[in-house]
This record gives structure tokens, sequence and C-alpha cells, in this order.
């Protein structure tokens, strides 16, 4: 079945001259990856196609690639990664399109493609785009491989999370094998820092705030962006690092984007169920990996507070759990 719809992928590349791939506005690395990729190995196999991937970069992601213009788009095929909703595409018009594919791992939020590939037990886009080229004709490279390397391995916080297969680790060594590059080299340029967001992180380590049952959370204004001198996605992405503090159960960074007039929620778990939570303030993700977008901070406390009440209802349920193990033993 995975097999026929990379075909069917295949067969639709191959039938445009113009492909433009985009992904979700408020870029991270495994959406940045996917479609740099995605847009080499179409390239290298197809030398006399236009692949443009396209959206609103970021500093902090430079490392993965360079992003293209949006320009003169007629008669071509949009291809979207990692982005279950057409809301959240950063792409400013869909005009020029014929043909739409879409290539996720969130789970199913709306139809809007004539092609949807969708695995919700992928680790990331990245890993998706892997199997892709693997099974069809598309031609992979080193640089391809590494690209695809970094941004599963950030969707996946180095293979931390449960979405992790033993397809995954299949995938990565297929590619390590075939296409192989330095992964000491890779580590290093991904997990390399600047000062001032090292400083910015501890920060949040001392501000941070916990409720009563355990969500962790830190509210970055614009001025603490600006006296760190960071941007509000690195901000937003220092969520990840804040995965073992032993009293925090499901933790957030809630980061002011002046900009864009918003307040950017970015939320993990370890183990309470928070994509349906973050639906209720028009945003959602994955069970343990979910973000929003809200007008206020005042709106982003009540998104605490949600959380707060999911965490009490996971501990009372993990100690029934624990109790009725206890009496049938």
């Amino acid at each position: 079945m995975v097999r026929d719809m990379y075909k069917l992928i295949y067969k639709e590349i191959k039938k445009f001259d113009t492909i433009v791939i985009a992904r979700h506005i408020g870029v991270d690395p495994d959406a940045m990856a996917s479609q740099i990729a995605l847009r080499d190995a179409i390239k290298l196999s197809f030398p006399e196609k236009r692949v443009l991937a396209v959206g609103t970069g970021s500093a902090k992601f430079k490392y993965i690639g360079n992003l293209d213009k949006l320009e003169n788009i007629q008669n071509a095929l949009l291809i979207v990664t990692d982005t279950p909703d057409k809301k959240r595409i950063d792409i400013s018009s869909f005009d020029g399109f014929c043909s739409i594919i879409k290539i996720d791992h969130h789970p199913f939020i709306e139809r809007f493609c004539d092609i949807e590939c969708i695995q919700d037990t992928a680790s990331s886009a990245c890993e998706i785009i892997m199997d892709l080229i693997k099974n069809t004709k598309l031609v992979c490279d080193e640089n391809i491989s590494r690209t695809l390397f970094m941004g599963l391995v950030a969707d996946s916080n180095r293979f931390l999370f449960d979405s992790c297969s033993p397809k995954t680790f299949e995938l990565v060594a297929y590619y390590l094998e075939n296409y192989p590059f330095k992964l000491s080299e890779t580590y290093k340029t991904m997990y390399k820092r600047p000062l001032k967001e090292v400083r910015l992180e501890g920060y949040i380590s001392t501000h941070m705030e916990v409720t009563e049952h355990g969500v962790g959370y830190i509210k970055i204004t614009d001025d603490i962006i600006n006296q760190y001198k960071v941007d509000s996605a690195s901000a937003g992405n220092m969520v990840n690092n804040f995965n073992f503090i032993e009293e925090v159960l499901v933790w957030a960074t809630i980061t002011e984007d002046i900009k864009n007039e918003i307040i950017r929620v970015s939320i993990r778990s370890r183990g309470p169920r928070i994509n349906d939570v973050a639906e209720q303030f028009h945003g959602g993700g994955h069970a343990l990996a979910s973000g929003a977008k809200v007008e206020s901070f005042e709106i982003a406390m009540e998104l605490m507070n949600a959380l707060d009440k999911r965490v009490k209802e996971y501990l009372e349920e993990s100690f029934k759990l624990k109790k009725e193990d206890e009496d049938g033993n």
C-alpha cells in the first residue's frame, strides 16, 4: 500500500517541469530538512526540472541548507511536507498549482491535496522522505542523506521518542551504508550553539514556573528575546532542552512573536496526551509533542491551566491502575 503511494508520487513528480516544495509556518529542522532533501533529490534525478523549496527560514537552521524564492509559478506541482492542515502552509498563494501532494507524519486533520501520504507512526517527515527515495527511482547522495538524518534526529530528539521504530533504524542504517557521512561532524553542526542561546537557556531554567500537578512553563517576552539577542524561533525551539526534569511531566515555552503579533506555544510531554488539549486552542500536533498560536499571554495561561488539568487526570488514572495491579497481585 505504501509503495503504491510512493509510485503515485514519483509518477506525479515526473509529469511536471516546475515543482514547489513547501512546509508549515514556524519552521523546524524536520520541516526544512524534508523539503530541502526532497528538492535536491528531485533535481539530482531530473536536472532539467525547476524545483524550489520555499518558505520563511530561520538563521538558527542555516546549516540545513538554502531556501528559494517563489516567483513566476505556472502549471506547477506543489508538494507539502510535515503539515497536516492547509492554513499552516508557509506559502503566500496557491495560484499556479495544478496538483498538490501531502507528505506528513502528523495525525490527520483535513484533506486538501490530490495525493495524501500520511504516516502518523513515522518519527518524522524526513523518515517518510527516506522511505520514498529508497523505494522509487529518485536519486540520493551523501549531502541529501545527511540532511534527512538531521531532520529525523531533530524531530525524534536523537531517537529518544517512542515514534522511533525498527523501521526508523533500518532506514538510518541503509542511508549510512549507501550514502555515508560523518556522524560526529553532523552532530557538531546541529548542536553547536552561540553563547547567547546558552545564557537564554540558563534564564529559562531559573525562571521556569511549575504548576501544582507538574506543568513547567516559561514566558519569553520580546524584551527577553532582545536582551539575549536571539530570535523567537530560537527561543521556542528550546522546548526540547528540558525533557528530564523529575518534577515536570509536561513543559512548554510561551514565546512572544512581535513581528507576527502572536504568542507561540511549544509543548512537550513525558506521558499525558497533549495534542487534543492544544487543539482546543486552535493548535495541535502529536500526542506528546504539540503547539499552538494564541493571541495573548492570558490565553496562553488558560492553555497551561488546561494542561495542568490533563496532567492531574493522567496522574489519577496512573495511580488507579497501579493500585488495581497491586490488588490483583
